[in-house]
């Protein structure tokens, strides 16, 4: 699992996720559950996914 992108957004991470979920990857939010709410959240997918995962990211968010 590789990280590919840390956010303290709760609905960006959401989104993110389902968003990864609707293109059949495998999104895993990681430290969603610490008592420290201001230490960013990750969103990770396996080594395989990680490609797809930023081209998806960067398409749905508007980066070149």
């Amino acid at each position: 699992m590789i990280a590919i992108l840390e956010t303290e957004d709760p609905v960006r991470l959401s989104y993110l996720k389902m968003i990864l979920e609707a293109a059949d990857l495998h999104p895993f939010i990681f430290d969603a559950d610490t008592a420290y709410r201001q230490l960013p959240v990750r969103l990770m997918v396996p080594d395989s996914e990680v490609e797809q995962a930023l081209r998806l990211i960067a398409e749905v968010e508007g980066a070149p």
